[in-house]
């Protein structure tokens, strides 16, 4: 295993992106012909009107105040060896041994432990829930005994309104193998807060509420780990139904005649929150990273008729617009008790145009599966990590104009370039968010630095940890 903390300055004296050649370019262009017609309706015209690609993001240009206890760092493990898996002739690569329990253990302890800068794995998660609550004013302290700690699974592959999964039996009927938060990598996250940081299992709960926890996943799970609460969209089979709470969100766009948003109960008394992203181009918004996985942690359908219909400014190509991710991920009970974000990268693709995932084709994944997480402090950091690497691999999503523009938003909180008053947690505008993080480009998809690594500014340092 290499670590590489990336202090050295940029020698190359390419210019930043211009000697990228876009694996788009190497690819079947024909994989992604068509994908607009998964979507309907005003979402299919969104996408159709904004085919044109935005331009090459400008590289190391930091907006925003860069948080962690190592400001702006995202720990960015690859284990080539962790998939064995060579695709649906193989089943399903969540069965068997295609994916390694002992090598995604790993990944996750490299992971906490840079994230946290501590050599010792309990010490690191002490760090972690430290320094949250130093920044909530909860003193200086790690994980109490008795707190609760909701994960935040990216499900969408179990979707209930798909015909997905089969709401008399839990079972898949199609989309076996897509792309969710993997069983594994769930796996590794509660053993170390149960068996390392000493978290009683009942006080945690797994929930995304859109989703049918299928058995195939659940038996995972809870034959590992039965005394954890798992709750979902329905709450058959043993698993629990979410609930709402009366915690309220309020749209900073203040739209007038919708419904009154409120968060799911397991979220609003939980003490801390993992967000377990996946590491996914999306045909509307472009990404689908922690910011979006927050639509499942919503009590309602995204687009449900008399609420706020998240998806125009959220698919939107524009610029320096109100974005309602920024909402989700300042929102008092959902980014203001993330204690850690992290994304599932063992495998990629394009939601929701591919069924299974999709070899990568930048370095050094290289026509493999992407065998990668990503972790950080900071939730603008990690998802403009993983843009710039979606972007980079060169399908044409995540290269429509606008997709970035919620991290935009989101690092200037304080003073966006939309102008909106960031503020979900109260009925009238009251007191903005502050910034949430940091927000830049790497200099190049070879090196993939920036401005901390280079030592230029105070944006994001990437930590590569290859295994």
């Amino acid at each position: 295993m290499s670590e590489s903390p990336s202090s050295q300055r940029n020698e190359s004296h390419e210019p930043p992106f211009a000697a990228e050649s876009p694996a788009w370019d190497r690819v079947d262009r024909r994989r992604f012909l068509g994908g607009a017609t998964l979507l309907t309706g005003a979402a299919a015209g969104r996408l159709l009107r904004a085919e044109a690609p935005a331009d090459r993001p400008t590289p190391l240009q930091p907006v925003g105040k860069a948080q962690g206890i190592h400001p702006g760092r995202v720990v960015w493990v690859h284990d080539p060896g962790a998939v064995s898996w060579n695709g649906p002739q193989d089943g399903v690569w969540w069965s068997g041994d295609h994916v390694s329990q002992t090598r995604v253990d790993a990944m996750l302890r490299e992971a906490i432990r840079h994230t946290a800068g501590e050599g010792d794995l309990p010490a690191a998660w002490t760090r972690i829930f430290a320094h949250l609550n130093r920044k909530r004013g909860k003193g200086d302290r790690g994980y109490q005994p008795g707190e609760k700690i909701v994960i935040k699974p990216n499900w969408v592959g179990m979707i209930y309104r798909e015909n997905i999964v089969d709401p008399d039996t839990y079972r898949f009927m199609r989309r076996e193998n897509y792309m969710n938060t993997s069983p594994h990598m769930l796996l590794a996250l509660l053993g170390q807060l149960i068996e390392g940081v000493g978290v009683r299992p009942g006080d945690i709960t797994i929930c995304d509420t859109l989703a049918y926890l299928v058995h195939e996943y659940y038996d995972i799970l809870h034959g590992a780990y039965p005394d954890v609460r798992y709750e979902d969209y329905a709450g058959k089979f043993g698993r629990i139904q979410v609930r709402t709470s009366e915690v309220p969100l309020y749209w900073s766009n203040r739209p007038e005649g919708t419904a009154q948003d409120y968060l799911p109960a397991c979220f609003a008394e939980a003490d801390y929150l993992i967000n377990f992203a996946n590491f996914k181009a999306h045909s509307g918004a472009g990404v689908t990273l922690c910011a979006k996985n927050h639509y499942g942690s919503l009590i309602r359908w995204p687009v449900q008729a008399g609420y706020y219909d998240i998806h125009p400014n959220c698919f939107s190509t524009a610029s320096a617009i109100y974005r309602p991710l920024v909402d989700l991920i300042g929102h008092a009970h959902l980014g203001g008790k993330t204690a850690l974000y992290l994304i599932d990268g063992l495998f990629s693709g394009v939601h929701p145009k591919d069924p299974e995932p999709q070899r990568m084709h930048i370095p050094p994944m290289e026509e493999q599966w992407s065998c990668s997480l990503f972790a950080s402090l900071d939730p603008v950091a990690i998802d403009s990590v993983a843009f710039d690497f979606l972007w980079a691999e060169g399908t044409p999503f995540p290269r429509k104009g606008g997709v970035d523009d919620y991290l935009h938003e989101a690092a200037l909180a304080d003073d966006p370039p939309s102008g909106t008053f960031y503020d979900p947690n109260h009925a009238e505008p009251a007191e903005r968010l502050a910034s949430l993080g940091v927000h830049e480009h790497w200099n190049n998809v070879r090196e993939k630095k920036y401005s901390r690594n280079l030592g230029t500014g105070e944006g994001i340092e990437l930590f590569p940890v290859t295994m």
